[in-house]
């Protein structure tokens, strides 16, 4: 369970939808006092939390929390990058810092580091015919064979799994692969879609990418 506390509700409600399609359950807050107020009226698994808040910033509010003997793992959302406002949060407490704007992927992966590293359960892998995602070690196989993907590529591959049997839109993977604001030329993401393929699909029989027309992307065994 995480706590998302962001008083920009748009970027808040895109990153919400967002992790909830990654599997996270997620609430939200948009002002450090509503934020601290569920922090410590309900057990998360992970904050992530602006430090420029109306009512209460960041950093007051993780140094309550913590005064309050809560442990609960931070990652802070900002866009202070100065080192100062870096090691004042990390001295606080917080568990990491991304500087805004971010990439999704990189969010979701620093959430499943600072998750592992805190003891939590490792994920399940996926499976999709005689293809098999390990997301604990990022290792993909297809067909007993190893698959060299770059880190761009897993994400977007790890995505079309987890929402296997699902038509993934173009913006979700813009979303995911680049920014959550993308609003660029959709043959980006057509791009690394073949890329992907390239590697996934063009060396076996069996093709699991398929194409849902002006749509997205999706991914299942189609047995005709």
């Amino acid at each position: 369970m995480i706590l998302l506390v962001e008083d920009d509700q748009r970027s808040a409600l895109a990153l919400q939808r967002g992790l909830e399609q990654e599997g996270f359950q997620v609430d939200v807050a948009f002002d450090g006092e509503t934020g601290l107020h569920l922090g410590l009226e309900k057990t998360y698994d992970i904050l992530l939390l602006d430090v420029m808040l109306p009512g209460l910033d960041g950093f007051t509010f993780l140094a309550e929390l913590r005064a309050k003997g809560l442990e609960t793992p931070v990652i802070f959302l900002t866009a202070r990058d100065a080192l100062p406002d870096r090691l004042r949060g990390l001295g606080l407490g917080g568990g990491d810092y991304l500087v805004k704007p971010f990439a999704f992927s990189e969010l979701v992966l620093r959430i499943r580091n600072l998750l592992q590293r805190q003891g939590a359960a490792p994920e399940r892998g996926w499976t999709i015919a005689d293809l098999s995602l390990d997301p604990t070690r990022r290792k993909v196989y297809r067909g007993g064979q190893r698959l060299d993907l770059t880190a761009q590529e897993y994400a977007l591959l790890e995505l079309l799994a987890r929402n296997a049997g699902h038509t993934v839109t173009r913006m979700r993977i813009a979303e995911t692969l680049w920014d959550l604001a993308y609003d660029g030329d959709p043959n980006l993401v057509d791009a690394a879609v073949r890329r992907l393929r390239r590697k996934v699909d063009d060396p076996f029989t069996e093709k699991l990418i398929h194409t849902h027309r002006s749509v997205g992307y999706r991914m299942e065994a189609r047995h005709e």
